[in-house]
């Protein structure tokens, strides 16, 4: 039995600026051009979440939070991922404080990483991004999403459409 495969994603919101870190994104398979996300990566096998997102935060912006200080805002349960090997768990953390210079560390994965306006986000977008961001900037209290699981159609019956 395969185990679920866990991602995580950080939200970096600078309140006072009204900015988000960005990560355009060179190479995705879910866009047919390079596609902004959210600075983050695969977890790995053993690690906590919190420390998961700290790290990939770490390792793609040089930004650096504390674990303990993130807030878990959203998980999106995705079908089918970015690599083709199936459903993973993504886990949408939330820091408003950090240290260090927003910086592209990984400049052969990514085209630029910026504070992007939180009212205006940049286009095209990872589809998990998307629907993280909107969530979290529209206070959503659900908290959880998917995404490839139900068609408009599929969901009418859900509701009794």
């Amino acid at each position: 039995m395969q185990s679920l495969r866990q991602a995580v994603c950080v939200i970096v919101h600078d309140q006072n600026a009204g900015t988000i870190a960005g990560v355009h994104y060179a190479n995705d398979s879910w866009s047919s051009a390079p596609a902004w996300t959210l600075p983050g990566g695969k977890a790995e096998e053993g690690e906590r979440l919190d420390r998961a997102a700290a790290r990939e935060l770490h390792e793609e912006t040089g930004l650096a939070v504390d674990p303990e200080e993130l807030r878990l805002v959203h998980t999106i349960q995705v079908k089918a991922g970015w690599d083709g090997k199936g459903p993973f768990l993504l886990s949408v953390f939330a820091a408003t404080s950090w240290q260090g210079k927003l910086t592209n560390t990984e400049p052969d994965k990514h085209l630029a990483v910026l504070w992007v306006d939180a009212e205006n986000l940049p286009t095209p977008m990872f589809p998990t991004s998307h629907a993280a961001l909107t969530a979290y900037l529209a206070g959503d209290r659900r908290g959880f999403s998917t995404y490839g699981w139900d068609t408009p159609a599929d969901l009418r019956a859900y509701v009794g459409a």
